[in-house]
């Protein structure tokens, strides 16, 4: 078994002040048991990377009512009132990137890319402070790599060698963050012994450095 960890232990490796990725689309393809302990054990100052987040009663929505995050790097806050009560107090700072820079971003930090060039916000203020390029007579904004210290995937089935397989939309935004992390955990419904059959992997176990049984 590839690094199977207790849910104390991955925890305990996502410090105070760390930049944390977190894959999911809302409730949908999030890890929670982690999270609950990060809750648990007080850690703070976070930055988080992450599609959305979520709401209120729900794993990283929970993180940004009990004041964990200290900046937000997403592209939808609405479905929890509590970011943009906090964005607003001036106590949590909100980066709002399109979903699709985002998932780019963190695209281009996983395949060691120096960022990507989007016509998505020239003219807007999204263009302020960043770099215009043009293409073939066509403007482009730079935009740069987003990396974290610890990506905190989820799998609906994960192997002994920390191969990853999802059902239906859950594996979102987990795909690029596998990619994307100094240390990357995943966690996972299931566990199997063994390996998955290779036509169900999605994330290759190379990625994977510790697995933590969820609860479903």
């Amino acid at each position: 078994m590839k690094k199977l960890v207790s849910v104390d232990y991955a925890a305990s490796l996502i410090k105070d002040g760390s930049s944390l990725m977190t894959g999911g689309f809302l409730k949908c393809g999030s890890p929670k048991e982690v999270i609950e302990k990060l809750l648990e054990n007080g850690t703070k100052d976070l930055t988080l990377i992450a599609n959305d987040t979520s709401f209120p009663e729900f794993e990283r929505g929970k993180l940004v009512v009990n004041k964990r995050i200290k900046k937000a790097i997403v592209s939808h806050i609405g479905t929890n009132p509590e970011t943009g009560k906090q964005m607003h107090s001036g106590e949590m700072e909100v980066e709002l990137v399109p979903q699709g820079t985002l998932a780019e971003r963190i695209r281009a930090a996983g395949a060691g890319l120096g960022g990507i060039l989007t016509p998505t916000g020239i003219g807007t203020i999204v263009q302020e402070g960043k770099t215009v390029l043009e293409v073939d007579g066509n403007k482009y904004l730079l935009e740069k790599p987003l990396k974290a210290d610890v990506a905190l995937i989820y799998g609906t089935k994960v192997d002994s060698f920390g191969n990853i397989s999802f059902f239906g939309s859950t594996r979102n935004f987990n795909t690029v963050m596998a990619t994307a992390a100094d240390i990357v955990i995943v966690e996972a419904d299931e566990i199997v012994e063994g390996s998955l059959d290779p036509n169900e992997i999605v994330i290759p176990g190379i990625f994977v450095d510790y697995i933590v049984k969820g609860g479903n």
